[in-house]
């Protein structure tokens, strides 16, 4: 396996969510827990519970950690997030990918959506490098439960799922309505295309199905992470 970011570093992570969350589920990850306001009884009990070094941090330190963005007084230094062999990509049954979205936001509502609706795997295609520390924290740490793959060429890796036995599916607009979509395929790719843009028209011609979601009202599209969850709750069902 290697480091999402391809490097050794350990992690910053913050918020009370993900911090508790890594406690409970992977205590092993954490070096350090860091708390920078004062904590009520419980909570303070339950940092405590990692049986790992608490550290008190001034506001300035604390806020330089988070750069700035609001932690909720708990941090962690934890190790690095790693990326899953790609062989082991075509073992799962139900993937997403994530072909060229850049924004850390948009990728962690997805993961956190496809680990709440039983995704199996999920992989960055057609960018360099991923913010691990965002997508945690925006997951509210699902993305240390669920595979997480990397894959430079997103043509490439579509032609590689088709050659595994995928039904490839895309989200375009010009796709069957999400309501009536039905598959008996045993394995199944959803790919999704950056917002704004969407899928590009080559990715689109190695699709076997295009998938879209109706608008009730006058509008065009929704939020790619939005449409993401939508799309995973039909597709499954």
């Amino acid at each position: 396996m290697k480091n999402c970011d391809d490097h050794k570093k350990s992690m910053v992570i913050f918020g009370k969510r993900p911090v508790l969350y890594t406690i409970e589920r992977h205590c092993d990850m954490i070096e350090t827990i860091f708390v920078a306001k004062e904590l009520d009884k419980k909570l303070f009990a339950q940092l405590k519970k990692a049986r790992k070094p608490i550290e008190v941090l001034d506001f300035k330190k604390a806020q330089a950690l988070a750069r700035g963005q609001n932690h909720q007084g708990m941090l962690a230094k934890i190790k690095p997030l790693l990326f899953r062999d790609n062989r082991e990509l075509y073992e799962s049954r139900f993937v997403v990918m994530c072909a060229g979205i850049t924004d850390a936001g948009n990728l962690g509502a997805i993961v956190r959506s496809a680990y709440a609706l039983g995704v199996d795997s999920v992989v960055f295609s057609g960018v360099s490098s991923v913010n691990l520390e965002t997508l945690i924290r925006v997951s509210s740490g699902a993305a240390l439960d669920m595979p997480l793959f990397l894959t430079p060429n997103a043509l490439e890796t579509i032609e590689l799922f088709k050659q595994k036995g995928f039904l490839t599916i895309g989200a375009d607009v010009n796709g069957e309505d999400a309501r009536a979509f039905k598959t008996d395929a045993q394995k199944t790719l959803l790919v999704l295309g950056a917002e704004g843009e969407g899928l590009s028209d080559r990715a689109l011609k190695k699709l076997d199905r295009k998938i879209a979601i109706a608008m009730t009202r006058e509008f065009d599209s929704l939020n790619v992470s939005a449409a993401a969850a939508i799309l995973i709750d039909r597709i499954r069902t």
